[in-house]
């Protein structure tokens, strides 16, 4: 069986879908060693980094940016994998062609633009979305991180429920109380953290619903700002512009900036020890396809308080302390209460470890060839 996988987001690890292609073909080669893989690259990717070993490259050549994406999507992966003699082509986001030559497995890892209009907004972004939701529907199959992220492409997509498979994501081996811990104050020392402090880690788009966990902290605030201040790690955007409210000013408008750290971007390998510093990870997110986050953050024995919304709550299971939606104040008194309530914390702490280890990179490869060879039998019949 060979797979030409689409490699657009390969040199992106920094983003949901460069993560997600790196590790299913490293974690792909260990569970099907004699699996025959081709990544095909994309013009701005000539060097890739970081192969699994016996995967094959395909080079291409064209444009880059938006349109050269699209051509790249719809003209040239295809032509590649008739040309590489694939069995099944792999696109791991939500952009598949119209036609390919092979079967066709597509992963929707969400569809943020038809359940959140506002990330659809100008006639390329509603182009793009029609294309690659009308490509969608001629897969074979395809793949999705929840339950939930299934139920939202049936209802806006149209795909028929047996073609879907939710197959969740993990938090890769880093992601633990200990392993790496002697790292942690050299990541304190680097982003200049505090003693005690609660973190939010991530996008700072609409979606991401920061502006909840800064109304929180009005009352967090309190009761502990001062010694307990908000982190919030991440690229800061353009503030104001298209999907990204002016957060900045929104803290000063609640008079709660003593109590607030913009420590910006975050390298990878100082992820886990940001995690196990902090005393509390708050996820005020309202839209998810999986939310690793939460997930990264339980398995480096942090405790979680997010939102009950979309995919949160089959992911973190009895795991992590759950509040209703835009609820401000339920989630200061949540973050609150694990921060002055050790019994709490250490049940939450032990409950997240527990859920944490129900996911595995391995696991999501297993399931990923299952699929591969579904499909493989569909074509057979």
């Amino acid at each position: 069986m060979h797979i030409a996988f689409n490699g657009w987001f390969w040199d992106q690890p920094n983003t949901g879908s460069g993560q997600y292609i790196r590790r299913l073909l490293h974690h792909l080669r260990r569970v099907a060693p004699g699996l025959q893989m081709t990544l095909v690259l994309p013009p701005h990717n000539r060097a890739p980094d970081d192969l699994p070993t016996d995967v094959s490259i395909a080079s291409t050549r064209g444009g880059s940016g938006q349109w050269g994406k699209v051509w790249f999507e719809q003209r040239t992966f295809p032509q590649m994998v008739g040309r590489v003699g694939a069995d099944i082509a792999h696109v791991p986001y939500w952009g598949p062609p119209l036609s390919s030559p092979a079967r066709l497995v597509t992963s929707v890892l969400d569809v943020i633009p038809l359940a959140i209009p506002d990330y659809a907004r100008g006639v390329k972004a509603r182009l793009y979305t029609s294309l690659v939701t009308a490509a969608a529907r001629g897969s074979a199959h395809t793949i999705t991180l929840s339950e939930a992220s299934k139920a939202d492409i049936i209802q806006h997509i149209g795909l028929p429920a047996e073609s879907i498979t939710p197959i969740y994501l993990a938090a890769d081996e880093a992601y633990h109380p200990r392993i790496g811990a002697e790292r942690d104050e050299g990541v304190r020392k680097k982003y200049d953290l505090p003693d005690q402090f609660v973190l939010y880690l991530g996008g700072f788009d609409l979606r991401k619903n920061v502006n909840q966990l800064l109304l929180a902290y009005t009352y967090v605030g309190q009761a502990e700002g001062d010694n307990i201040p908000l982190v919030l790690a991440g690229r800061e955007p353009a503030w104001g512009t298209g999907v990204f409210p002016n957060l900045r000013a929104y803290a000063e408008e609640l008079k709660i900036s003593d109590y607030v750290r913009w420590i910006g971007y975050i390298d990878e390998a100082d992820k886990p020890s940001l995690y196990r510093l902090a005393d509390v990870f708050a996820f005020p997110s309202l839209y998810e396809g999986f939310g690793l986050g939460v997930l990264e953050a339980m398995a480096c024995g942090t405790p979680v308080v997010a939102n009950e919304v979309s995919s949160i709550p089959e992911v973190v299971g009895d795991g992590a302390y759950l509040v209703e939606p835009d609820n401000a104040r339920a989630m200061a008194g949540a973050i609150i209460a694990l921060l002055l309530q050790p019994p709490l914390r250490e049940a939450l702490v032990t409950q997240g470890l527990a859920r944490a280890t129900n996911f595995s990179w391995r696991k999501t490869a297993k399931e990923t060839l299952a699929v591969y060879e579904r499909v493989m039998a569909m074509e057979a019949a």
